[in-house]
């Protein structure tokens, strides 16, 4: 059991989550995009937003800002989420445009939000999760997404919801978040992407 919640929590690596929600949306979307376009924005956002802060990781790590890649205080997460938040509106300025694919847009545009709330909140030494953050946002995106396109996902949000029960569960069993922790890291995922559907749904 101890392997499997451990597993749990890199498997669904908040690294991970928007990527998985871009090749979601292509999957689903009834609009026609060439596949070529496709391909170079799934690439792209794979090197900026998974192996771009892997490299970013290893590069703190090597001059002791961080410790480990669970960034377990509150200090340590400070510098990488400054990082992702500069990452981000890279993304939003160079990879993603409102006129190509406005979902995918105000999705990042949510994340970043997220991103800089997780950031205040550990500059007044509160440890939101990530995690819960990473897949409460997606879970929210994929609700949306089922109304915008008139497309029924029922399985996948009901996944999504067991893979959320999951994480959650192995953060705690990890001792790596309390009850509050997790809560909080839902309602920063979550609500930004609640507000913003506003623009686009």
């Amino acid at each position: 059991m101890d392997k499997i919640l451990k597993s749990l929590s890199y498997i669904f690596h908040p690294l991970l989550i928007p990527l998985l929600g871009v090749v979601f949306y292509f999957s689903k979307s009834p609009r026609y995009i060439p596949i070529e376009i496709i391909q170079a924005k799934v690439v792209s956002l794979f090197i900026l937003t998974v192996i771009l802060p892997i490299l970013l990781y290893y590069l703190l790590k090597t001059i002791g800002v961080v410790k480990t890649i669970n960034l377990e205080t509150t200090k340590e997460r400070i510098y990488p989420l400054i990082l992702n938040g500069i990452v981000l509106l890279i993304v939003l300025q160079r990879i993603l445009t409102p006129t190509q694919a406005i979902e995918l847009y105000f999705f990042f545009v949510g994340i970043l939000i997220s991103n800089m709330a997780c950031l205040l909140l550990a500059i007044i030494k509160f440890k939101a999760s990530i995690h819960m953050i990473a897949v409460s946002g997606a879970l929210m995106f994929f609700i949306a997404l089922s109304i915008h396109f008139s497309i029924n996902i029922n399985g996948t949000l009901a996944l999504m919801c067991i893979i959320m029960g999951g994480v959650a569960t192995s953060r705690l069993h990890l001792k790596a978040h309390t009850y509050k922790e997790l809560i909080m890291g839902v309602f920063i995922g979550a609500f930004p992407q609640l507000i913003l559907v506003n623009y686009w749904l």
